[in-house]
């Protein structure tokens, strides 16, 4: 039986890395490992949340963080530090579990999360278990989507929209 942490794969999409492999200049990938030239072994202290393995060749590198990508969800408590203060811009769907056109653009903004993942992050607020952010912003109808950029609301969209009107005020803050 396998265990959570060995990988668990067909003969198809798994084969040993050869050395000849390794020094290829191009990246190799699988469930979030990485092999990538490196030109000087840095310690785990300086790389954080990455663990690396070097040699003269090459390193793997598990970048397992940045393979999930979601919406992940916001709170009067950590509001400041993941929207307020985001160096890049943010969008934030103000939603809530009961609503059915918040549930109708949830899988919208996903897409969106994926297609943007590193160029914008993407968070959501429950208006009934954060109401202060929800009030605070004027949040009178739900779905609302709203983006900020260097810490202020900069637009807003209100109500279960087509997927290329979010993707048009996106484009906005590229």
């Amino acid at each position: 039986m396998a265990s959570a942490f060995s990988p668990v794969a067909s003969s198809a999409s798994l084969s040993p890395i050869s050395s000849s492999r390794l020094s290829s200049p191009r990246l190799l990938e699988f469930r979030g490992l990485r092999v990538r030239p490196v030109s000087v072994t840095r310690s785990l202290q300086s790389v954080s949340h990455r663990a690396r393995w070097s040699r003269s060749s090459g390193a793997i590198v598990c970048e397992a963080q940045d393979t999930v990508i979601g919406v992940s969800p916001v709170t009067e408590a950590t509001w400041p530090s993941l929207v307020l203060e985001s160096k890049s811009p943010v969008l934030v769907d103000f939603w809530a579990p009961w609503c059915g056109p918040c549930k109708m653009i949830e899988p919208l903004i996903d897409e969106l999360a994926k297609q943007y993942a590193g160029k914008f992050k993407f968070y959501k607020v429950n208006t009934d278990e954060s109401p202060g952010i929800a009030t605070r912003y004027g949040i009178r109808s739900i779905p609302t989507v709203m983006i900020f950029n260097g810490g202020e609301k900069r637009d807003a969209i209100i109500g279960a929209v087509p997927k290329s009107t979010l993707t048009t005020s996106i484009e906005k803050f590229l």
